[in-house]
């Protein structure tokens, strides 16, 4: 019981001191690593080496690990916009309009018939004059056809009640007459003779309707002088080619009418139509300015279009059987072109000319008339009311020449 034993105290003694030793140094080692530990995660931090996010150990919540000695400064960075186009369309995208064409409807009830008024269609049309407290808006043929009335929408929404002046199957067009007090603007027009290939253009019109309205699209022109068949009486043969702007930028339903803009923001073209195929995508067409301010002054005028009148009735010879070329028209065999009267107009330019029904024009002014397009293209394009007309023909096979004078009456 009283046993002491010495050694088995000093080794006790030699483990408590080592034991000492080793949590004193356990605790300078701890205190040396948290130093170096501050020291160096901003050292580090700052070089890229920690991530940005360090994950706790309680509720994995993610904490950012930010510098505080670091200021972090937030700009905002603001762009000038004001680009060539941007001006453009500033300039001119007030000056076009909505163009809403109303048609009376028939309906019956059980007791009586009735009618009301609704919209048929939309489009778009350009301001292009103010005088006299009116303002004076040229769109398209198309979209005023079959109206019983016709009003204009501004792009804040205004509707405007507008008056047909006059329009014009041939060539797509039509003005009509606004009251002036709330139009702002008026487009300024350009010269579409001196448009070049490539040249950017912009269309600004109101597609699919007063959803889009002021849309505006951007291209560049596609082609010039682009010639496209039209069939005026919807009989499947062609009546007229129209000469239009070819354009990439979008032109879409409700778009016709509307205008295509130079860089400048002037007026070059009202645009007419789109080639509507699966397999063609970007090909938008526009009646050159230059070609429709003739045609916008007599329309807003006249009422009409002011052109050289014959008094005939017309079809193409490449229309008619080969039979009745050489029975009826008595044709040379080696004449297969031309342009056959079905019916001259009595006391009209031709009557007075001395030609006759079933004569066969096949020359004007020196140039060869190949078909009623030809015809209509010299006549329309290239003579004036009152000038005289030098014409080559057939007349029983036997080749005359005659001279007439050009009135100014209905289109043929």
């Amino acid at each position: 019981m009283g046993y002491y034993d010495d050694h088995s105290q000093n080794r006790f003694r030699e483990q408590k001191g080592n034991r000492g030793g080793f949590f004193l140094a356990s605790v300078v080692g701890a205190i040396l690593g948290a130093i170096l530990v501050i020291i160096a995660i901003p050292a580090l931090s700052n070089r890229g080496i920690l991530p940005y996010q360090i994950e706790t150990n309680q509720n994995n919540a993610v904490e950012s690990n930010t510098n505080q000695n670091q200021n972090v400064i937030h700009k905002q960075v603001a762009y000038d916009v004001n680009t060539n186009t941007t001006k453009a369309v500033e300039k001119a995208a007030d000056a076009v309009v909505g163009v809403n064409n109303i048609q009376s409807t028939n309906f019956w009830s059980d007791e009586e018939a009735s009618s009301a008024e609704e919209a048929a269609g939309t489009g778009s049309g350009v301001v292009y004059k103010k005088a006299g407290g009116k303002a004076f808006v040229v769109t398209n043929h198309h979209v005023v056809e079959g109206a019983t009335k016709l009003e204009i929408s501004l792009i804040d929404g205004t509707k405007i009640p507008a008056k047909l002046l006059g329009s014009d199957v041939w060539t797509d067009l039509a003005v009509l007459e606004v009251d002036a007090d709330k139009i702002k603007k008026v487009a300024e027009f350009g010269d579409s003779d001196s448009l070049k290939m490539g040249e950017p253009v912009i269309a600004i019109g109101n597609p699919l309707g007063a959803t889009f309205s002021g849309s505006v699209t951007q291209g560049i022109i596609s082609g010039l002088k682009r010639t496209i068949p039209v069939d005026i009486n919807q009989d499947g043969l062609v009546d007229w080619n129209a000469e239009v702007l070819q354009t990439d930028a979008a032109i879409n339903p409700g778009n016709s009418g509307g205008a295509l803009i130079n860089i400048t923001g002037q007026l070059v073209g009202i645009n007419s139509m789109k080639i509507a195929q699966n397999a063609v995508e970007g090909i938008g067409l526009s009646i050159p300015i230059n070609s429709a301010r003739p045609i916008i002054d007599d329309l807003e005028k006249f009422g009409t279009v002011k052109r050289p009148y014959m008094g005939v009735d017309l079809k193409s010879v490449s229309e008619i059987p080969a039979y009745y070329q050489e029975e009826a028209l008595k044709l040379p065999r080696n004449i297969n072109y031309g342009v056959a009267l079905r019916q001259v107009v009595p006391n009209s330019p031709a009557a007075q000319a001395g030609l006759h029904e079933l004569d066969v024009i096949v020359e004007m002014d020196g140039q060869k008339i190949n078909d009623v397009i030809d015809l209509r293209k010299h006549l329309y394009q290239e003579k004036k009311i009152g000038e005289q007309l030098k014409i080559k023909f057939y007349r029983e096979g036997k080749l005359k020449q005659t001279t007439l004078r050009l009135a100014g009456e209905t289109t043929q």
